[in-house]
């Protein structure tokens, strides 16, 4: 009888687990999707030259803490300095030949008025010739001289505006300042200047330095890695979730997260922010041939990114690399799988 009892008291543990473990499916395991394929990732921020240069010093070494606007790198300056000089010499003799420009204008604009005043007095001549050559005091060989020289002076006048117009064509609708050689000659001062301040080589973002490169003395090219900044401020996880596992998932679901690295106790909350465009097989350096004889199928996984709170990022810190665990509440699945909102991420100019 008391076995009988055991049985049935055993029996009733039992079913009663099971309703608790189907309620608890019901309300809650069911609308949770969990992996352990995740991992902290970030932005890791190249820092190259932008000019050819010898280093003759390096501030920074890895595991250095930097702020935005630190110097990192320092270029040999000379060679900047004489292309800066060259350029500044440059914009003064072309100001100097400008100016030469308008006082040359003005030169043949008096020519012409000269011209002019020759041919007016050559036509006057030449009228009162005519008169006394019609009275026969003057012979037609005189006569034939004040009509050439009326025409030698009409073209005086007339080779004089040509040339004044091909002067004025070189200044006209312009100052000094706006002259085409002259803005030129200034784009290659500021050229040069720029050139010479990017001889040193400062943080773009505050952050810890990584896979330094560079050493004293050597000659860089333009885009050559140097080093590597990299922000904790702004991390974020990529869960890599299996492929079943993405139809109830929506950006903006909230995210519960543990490190390895500090271990259940410690918690972080997080949303979905977005959706991975393809499974990490479909861009792999190597991609699966599916197409092939010998294709087997594998369950693939999408890469989901995971916004964290900057808060609890600031209290207990993550490096890129670090392994996470992720559970997303799937409750909530008003929002769309994969919104068609495009995002501005540009930081407007100053």
């Amino acid at each position: 009888m008391n076995r009988k009892k055991a049985l049935l008291a055993v029996t009733g543990v039992f079913a009663v687990g099971a309703i608790a473990y189907g309620a608890y499916w019901a309300t809650a395991l069911r609308h949770a999707q969990s992996t352990d394929d995740a991992y902290v990732n970030g932005n890791v921020v190249q820092i190259t030259s932008q000019v050819p240069g010898t280093v003759i010093a390096v501030a920074a070494d890895d595991t250095d803490f930097v702020k935005a606007g630190t110097p990192l790198v320092e270029l040999d300056t000379a060679d900047a300095k004489v292309a800066l000089e060259q350029a500044e010499s440059n914009l003064a003799k072309t100001q100097r030949q400008v100016r030469n420009l308008y006082a040359t204008s003005a030169q043949l604009a008096a020519t012409v008025r000269q011209r002019d005043a020759e041919r007016a007095r050559a036509e006057d001549d030449l009228h009162r010739r005519e008169r006394l050559a019609a009275s026969g005091f003057i012979s037609k060989e005189a006569l034939q001289h004040d009509r050439t020289s009326l025409s030698v002076a009409e073209a005086a006048s007339s080779a004089a505006r040509q040339q004044l117009a091909a002067q004025q064509a070189l200044v006209d609708n312009t100052t000094i300042d706006s002259h085409p050689d002259v803005r030129a000659a200034a784009a290659r001062v500021r050229e040069a200047s720029l050139a010479l301040s990017r001889t040193t080589i400062a943080a773009p973002v505050s952050g810890y330095v990584a896979k330094r490169a560079v050493q004293l003395g050597q000659r860089v090219a333009p885009g050559a890695p140097l080093m590597a900044v990299i922000s904790l401020d702004d991390v974020w996880v990529d869960a890599n979730f299996k492929e079943g596992q993405l139809k109830q998932m929506r950006v903006g679901q909230p995210v519960k997260l543990t490190a390895d690295l500090y271990g259940n106790k410690l918690e972080y909350h997080g949303k979905v922010a977005g959706f991975g465009a393809g499974t990490g097989g479909a861009f792999a350096l190597l991609p699966a041939q599916n197409a092939s004889g010998n294709w087997v199928k594998i369950v693939q996984r999408v890469p989901v990114r995971i916004s964290l709170e900057r808060d609890e990022l600031a209290a207990h810190p993550l490096q890129v690399g670090l392994s996470m665990q992720v559970a997303v509440d799937t409750h909530d699945q008003s929002g769309d799988r994969l919104p068609h909102v495009a995002q501005n991420r540009l930081s407007p100019r100053s």
